[in-house]
């Protein structure tokens, strides 16, 4: 087997479990976690799970007919898809797409493998920080998505000045003043989150 056909199927294998972690926690969890607030600004659990699943909904057809009502402007579509499919799924239905092998396959368009994984890292932490949940992602994950995150020139803006330092592993980026924290504190950093105190 190449090497790279193995690091392919390590990356397909974070994927899958970083969906089905997710599905597991929310599946255990009570009916109020749904409607709490989520990391992402003005979305609840179930907007952000409603997203996660989108590709579920919305073949490329679909998906550029919507992107097209909506001008070309992703962030828009998104927040209106988003919105309207978590007002008419229900948990259950949610936590099925999490769990679905196609979802686990998909690939955002540019973005590869290693977009997938760092989309549903992140997406995850937004609904396990803000309910207070003590779930940590692996670290191999959580290496592999700052990786990811501190290479994109849109990101790096969020840490200008500043050096990120993990605390729980061997891992640094950025010049300037060092900001020593957890490694997927970090991540949520990265991606301008504001993170609970």
């Amino acid at each position: 087997m190449h090497n790279s056909t193995r690091i392919e199927q390590d990356i397909e294998a974070k994927i899958a479990a970083e969906y089905l972690d997710l599905a597991a926690i929310l599946d255990g969890g009570p009916e109020s976690w749904w409607d709490a607030p989520s990391l992402c600004a003005g979305w609840r659990t179930r907007e952000v799970v409603a997203h996660l699943t989108m590709p579920l909904r919305y073949p490329p057809e679909r998906f550029m007919a919507e992107l097209s009502k909506a001008n070309g402007d992703f962030d828009s579509m998104a927040d209106r898809i988003a919105r309207q499919d978590a007002a008419v799924l229900t948990p259950a239905q949610l936590v099925t797409g999490l769990r679905d092998p196609q979802l686990h396959a998909w690939q955002p368009p540019g973005g590869g493998q290693l977009g997938a994984l760092t989309h549903v890292v992140i997406h995850g932490l937004d609904i396990t920080v803000a309910l207070g949940l003590d779930r940590r992602v692996t670290k191999d994950r959580l290496r592999t998505v700052l990786d990811v995150a501190s290479s994109l020139e849109s990101l790096r803006a969020n840490i200008a000045g500043v050096q990120l330092r993990a605390t729980d592993m061997d891992w640094s980026c950025g010049e300037g003043a060092p900001v020593s924290d957890q490694a997927q504190r970090l991540v949520l950093m990265l991606f301008g989150r504001r993170l609970p105190s």
